[in-house]
């Protein structure tokens, strides 16, 4: 059995971690460099970072800060926001990522998947994608861009398996909903993308505690699950995490 893994996402804007509810609100909580080698110190699987206000202002990422973390830890490292070419995906991985997420750039350029796929290969190329219930759309669920703000026409399901069909390697799922509530993993929209896809699904937003991880697992067969608030405020550490994971039969790597 695959383990399963557990990824700590850093939300960045201008040059510093930052944590909102349903992508609203967002206050500064750190240094993203700091926090991304106290993680990598407390065993976490991988991390990503997003540069949450990139796609917004029309800018690229900042690959200085790309730089420092990925110098910092020795994990696969997955960067999005901002991302608008092949160049700037090759940049980011010249920076010492391993993985590009692309989220509202794929949605606006399909191709993009494709092209980053066929260069780079599946396994550098990650599908973000944040979603909220719609009953209006055929699986419940729209997929949204720009960091939320902008609804778009797309299905998350049929966006899932268009994706995976052009190249994807992974998805990265963010249910808006549940985005920041800790109230735990949105595990019918998870569910759905996870059993329609071949490739693995990361379940994002929610996530509270170490029994919100076990339920996306068991419950919902993703194959990783992103964290963020809980670690952040030091409600838990990824040590913490793994221990309930590994106590409840997760198969989890345990440093």
């Amino acid at each position: 059995m695959l383990q399963k893994r557990v990824i700590v996402c850093l939300d960045v804007r201008d040059g510093k971690t930052t944590k909102g509810i349903k992508f609203q609100g967002n206050v500064d909580i750190g240094d993203p460099v700091q926090m991304a080698a106290e993680y990598y110190a407390q065993g976490v699987d991988e991390l990503v970072f997003y540069d949450i206000t990139a796609s917004a202002q029309k800018r690229g990422i900042m690959i200085d800060v790309v730089k420092k973390v990925a110098a910092e830890i020795f994990i696969p490292f997955c960067v999005g926001g901002g991302i608008g070419s092949v160049e700037d995906i090759r940049q980011v991985i010249d920076a010492g990522a391993e993985k590009v997420s692309l989220n509202s750039l794929a949605v606006r350029n399909p191709e993009i998947i494709r092209q980053g796929a066929e260069i780079f290969g599946s396994q550098c190329i990650v599908l973000g994608m944040d979603a909220k219930k719609d009953l209006s759309m055929p699986s419940g669920y729209r997929v949204v861009i720009n960091g939320g703000r902008t609804e778009t026409d797309k299905d998350a399901l049929e966006w899932a398996l268009q994706a995976q069909e052009l190249g994807a390697g992974e998805i990265v799922l963010n249910s808006i909903d549940a985005d920041g509530m800790k109230s735990g993993y949105e595990l019918n929209l998870t569910k759905m993308i996870s059993d329609a896809v071949k490739i693995p699904v990361v379940a994002s937003g929610g996530a509270g505690s170490p029994e919100h991880l076990y339920d996306v697992f068991d419950k919902a067969n993703a194959d990783a699950a992103l964290i963020a608030s809980m670690v952040h405020y030091g409600d838990y550490s990824i040590g913490n995490i793994k221990d309930y994971l590994y106590r409840k039969k997760i198969s989890v790597r345990l440093s």
